[in-house]
């Protein structure tokens, strides 16, 4: 479903994201005791009564400073407003109005989205409503008194926030693949989705760790009905880096690496960003090694080609050093690729393609029996020193996301780990499974428990 989009706007350390939490019922958005923690802006899903939506999160509004990110958070915080069907601006009801808040309501005033007043921190419902009444010469209508750390007031605020938004039923639903796009600090992941959205949604720049938040973005993709090629929705999130954890403080970063692997855990398919200068680090290897632990799908993008000098060979040799550093992973697709420069960006949704619909992809039992079948003749399973021999009865697809293969056999610990990468090469040599990991289930089952069901009795043609 495309969810219409509520844009929560402030000045700096006015409790913002913890409105957001509040509002989307998690603790997503990083939250600490410091101004300036949101750079980026996030979106969470959200709801009220009938009502369903994204509510986004941004970082704090300053018109009067362009030191560090501050005119880059005021872009994206333009950007979140103008895709919005309405917003909340949350001001500090302990300190009272601001010039600050003044400047920002006057820049409100003159946008056509719908804006509701959030007066935040107060927590005694009698002293909120006279907290709460100071605002009225925002000129921004009736401010709403709330406790976003307690929820006091929010239900008066949502009632409202609905009356903008439409029904659930009226809105349509789109499938959409999920993309993780992960990577060690300033490797150009922001960058990266910046050139496959076509817009600066990320805050982009030299100075490692800007990125804080896990970052939502949904793009289309328009289909070609003569080729055949469907329109497909992604759902883009862009990490935090990833650091060894003797380089992290506790406060936001480290909040951020933990988003970071749960992004992992809640996508489909997952972008591997390493830097082409650097190679691959003992970082990289511990990433791919969660992805592969996840059982996600994955796609290893190298960035910064452009700054690479090359000859006709480079990169081959590249190619072949990075498969050796994740080579267990080496089932991903690899593509070289310059996010400043655009250079084969829009290869990478297409490979994203295979790999989703490989993660997806389901095999017949007879299938799999005749990749066995062949297998086996081809290789028989290893003989014991007691001269038993290891015997596969038959195969069959258990599961989906990642594709998981059951083989019932005699005795498990009679197929080395040899045999048992060799029956994995089998499978992806006769089947594909492209860009996506594949799991095989080996399980001891007596010769009698089979019964019609052995690989012998159980061919056809592969398809």
């Amino acid at each position: 479903m495309a969810l219409p989009i509520v844009a929560v706007i402030g000045r700096p350390n006015v409790g913002k994201s913890t409105l957001v939490n509040r509002l989307a019922g998690v603790m997503d958005a990083i939250v600490h005791d410091q101004p300036g923690v949101t750079r980026d802006r996030t979106y969470r899903p959200a709801f009220w009564q009938d009502r369903e939506y994204l509510v986004v999160d941004t970082g704090g509004l300053v018109f009067d400073d362009d030191t560090e990110f501050l005119p880059l958070i005021r872009e994206q915080a333009m950007a979140a407003l103008a895709e919005a069907s309405a917003a909340v601006f949350v001001v500090d009801g302990q300190e009272g109005p601001s010039a600050a808040d003044e400047e920002i309501a006057q820049w409100l005033r003159q946008q056509s989205v719908p804006v509701l007043l959030a007066v935040n921190k107060c927590e005694s419902p009698q002293q909120g409503i006279i907290q709460a009444a100071q605002f009225w010469e925002l000129g921004l209508g009736e401010p709403y008194p709330v406790s976003a750390i307690h929820g006091g007031g929010t239900g008066e605020l949502l009632d409202e926030l609905i009356t903008y938004l439409p029904p659930v039923d009226t809105l349509p639903d789109i499938p959409e693949i999920k993309v993780a796009i992960v990577g060690r600090p300033n490797v150009g992941k922001s960058s990266l989705l910046n050139a496959l959205t076509g817009e600066n949604r990320a805050i982009v720049s030299p100075i490692s760790g800007t990125t804080r938040d896990a970052i939502d973005m949904v793009v289309e993709r328009a289909g070609d009905p003569e080729k055949g090629i469907e329109r497909k929705t992604y759902r883009l999130i862009d990490t935090a880096g990833i650091r060894k954890k003797k380089n992290v403080d506790y406060g936001p970063e480290f909040f951020g690496i933990n988003r970071a692997f749960k992004a992992i855990r809640r996508a489909d398919i997952v972008l591997l960003v390493i830097d082409a200068l650097d190679g691959v680090t003992e970082q990289d290897q511990k990433l791919a090694g969660r992805i592969a632990d996840e059982g996600r799908a994955a796609i290893i993008v190298v960035n910064k080609w452009d700054a690479v000098e090359k000859d006709s060979y480079t990169i081959y040799e590249h190619e072949k050093l990075v498969e050796e550093r994740l080579s267990f992973i080496d089932w991903a697709e690899m593509v070289f690729v310059s996010a400043l420069t655009g250079k084969r960006v829009e290869n990478i949704l297409d490979l994203v393609d295979t790999a989703a619909e490989q993660h997806r992809r389901r095999v017949t039992t007879s299938v799999i029996n005749e990749v066995l079948q062949e297998a086996v003749g081809w290789h028989s399973p290893p003989v014991s020193r007691g001269g038993r021999q290891g015997k596969i009865y038959y195969g069959t697809q258990v599961k989906s996301q990642p594709p998981t293969i059951a083989l019932f056999v005699n005795d498990p610990t009679r197929f080395n780990d040899n045999y048992r990468r060799y029956i994995e090469r089998q499978f992806r040599q006769q089947l594909g499974f492209t860009g996506t990991p594949l799991r095989l289930l080996w399980r001891g089952k007596k010769a009698r428990e089979v019964g019609n069901a052995q690989v012998n009795t159980n061919r056809a043609t592969r398809v």
